[in-house]
């Protein structure tokens, strides 16, 4: 088996990250015929006739500088006194034919498995880095667009869907976006982007969605080694990320409009679950007043501060249970939700790194023409879930086992030093908890007592397994 893609993880966790891969029966190269039918799209593209042009609308791009696989593009514009936001998803479906070895493959992944130089893509690069996305290159892309528009305050008044060619005009990053806005300088696709952001934000607020803000545990590359950072989601993530919710919203009810679709759903947390969590957050020493809601309560932890950052911890047990509903005969009676959204959702705005997206994107179109939805769409939507459902574990456990070479990486240097850190949680039948460390950026597992969530604590790193991914440590205080 060939790792072509290994080339800027370290040495020291390249033979790991091969066996954690075997492990989990990951395979980072493609069989031969899917590459020769990415390639043979890549010289010969089929044609583009049901594409309406839209390349005069001057789209951009926002990702991080690395990203190739690039699946949105945005302009915004004032209408009256509201706003047009067009959303351009990449057109996968455009050149994947249904049955065709692609398509077997992208079943058999479901969805692209991120880690630093060993990354797993959904779909050849020919096709996720080439030409389905939706790069700044000059050339027209096949884009299914979402035409958005909303009133002064950011509600929904339509949504319109068409396949279309579109034309980026930039690739943009977040930093710079971010520095751009706060210089008044900002491109002009996206100058009313922090303007809309917020009064989507507002909109969350008020129908009780939740974001947990916790800060990210990642992998930065600087030069042949790894390093672990904890970061927090900047103002331009969070403003572009209402932009691709409120796509979904609308591709949700597009579904449910049409009666056949697949929904990306989150059950609510029950009323034992809150109440552990108001005793949990009493014992940790976070007042929670009598009469303020749990979406309230939540939105006003600060996660800088260690006792809440451990209330935020817990929180993440009330938002278990995510997966997705089918359904082709009509939609539910009650279809169920989005919990921490508080919304009918649905997975559409990445089909360049996400199966189910491409589904989504393919009823959409055919709803908003007035037309059937196909039915090789139809047939595959009772199995999505349990594809995605499968895929998704193949993620976290290969995130998880990334992030742990990682950790014992980064630990070598401290070996038989201290750190100090705070304890975030503290399972109750085990007794195993997990101090989380800003310095370096890393989670690990210590015994502890379930009253002492919250506290810092003092930990020394006695043994570092770098092959293994194990860190074997004492608790000082």
């Amino acid at each position: 088996m060939r790792h072509h893609r290994l080339g800027r993880v370290p040495a020291p966790v390249r033979a790991s990250i091969r066996a954690l891969q075997q492990r989990l029966e990951l395979d980072d190269t493609f069989p031969a015929e899917v590459l020769a039918q990415a390639e043979e799209l890549r010289r010969n593209p089929p044609p583009a006739d049901r594409h309406a042009d839209r390349t005069d609308v001057e789209f951009v791009t926002i990702d991080p500088p690395s990203s190739m696989d690039l699946d949105q593009a945005i302009h915004i514009e004032r209408a009256g006194d509201g706003y047009l936001v067009r959303y351009a998803i990449a057109d996968v479906g455009h050149w994947i034919e249904p049955g065709s070895p692609i398509d077997v493959e992208a079943h058999r992944r479901g969805q692209t498995l991120y880690a630093p130089g060993a990354r797993i893509p959904l779909h050849p690069v020919a096709l996720s880095e080439g030409v389905a996305s939706l790069l700044d290159d000059g050339q027209p892309r096949p884009a299914v667009v979402f035409a958005h528009h909303l009133d002064a305050r950011g509600e929904v008044l339509e949504t319109g869907v068409e396949r279309a060619l579109v034309r980026s005009r930039a690739k943009l990053d977040y930093a710079s976006v971010g520095a751009d806005v706060e210089a008044g300088r900002a491109h002009p696709s996206i100058a009313l982007l922090a303007e809309v952001g917020r009064l989507r934000l507002e909109l969350e607020r008020e129908r009780g969605g939740i974001s947990l803000n916790l800060p990210e545990q990642e992998i930065e590359e600087r030069g042949d080694h790894w390093e672990l950072v904890y970061r927090r989601l900047g103002a331009v993530e969070d403003w572009n990320a209402q932009i691709s919710l409120l796509t979904g919203f609308q591709a949700a009810q597009r579904q449910l409009d049409a009666g056949v679709g697949i929904l990306r759903t989150l059950p609510p947390a029950d009323a034992e679950s809150v109440s552990r969590l108001r005793r949990a957050a009493a014992t940790i020493g976070v007042p929670w007043p009598d009469g303020e809601s749990y979406p309230h309560f939540v939105r006003r932890l600060d996660p800088g501060n260690p006792r809440e950052l451990a209330v935020l911890m817990q929180c993440t047990r009330l938002f278990r249970g995510a997966g997705y509903v089918a359904f082709t005969d009509g939609a539910p009676d009650e279809p169920p939700g989005h919990a921490a959204l508080a919304a009918h959702y649905a997975h559409s705005t990445a089909p360049l790194r996400r199966l189910v997206d491409r589904y989504v994107l393919e009823i959409c179109v055919a709803h908003a023409a007035g037309q059937p939805v196909p039915q090789w769409v139809v047939d595959a939507l009772p199995t999505l879930p349990s594809t995605m459902a499968e895929s998704g574990r193949h993620a976290s456990a290969y995130e998880r086992g990334v992030m742990d070479l990682a950790e014992a990486l980064v630990l070598q240097r401290f070996r038989g030093q201290t750190l100090e850190g705070v304890l975030v949680d503290v399972n109750p039948r085990t007794g195993r908890g997990t101090v989380q460390i800003a310095d370096p950026a890393v989670e690990l597992a210590v015994r502890a007592r379930k009253e002492h969530v919250g506290r810092r604590i003092v930990v020394r790193i006695d043994r570092v397994d770098v092959e293994r991914g194990e860190v074997g440590l004492t608790r000082v205080s």
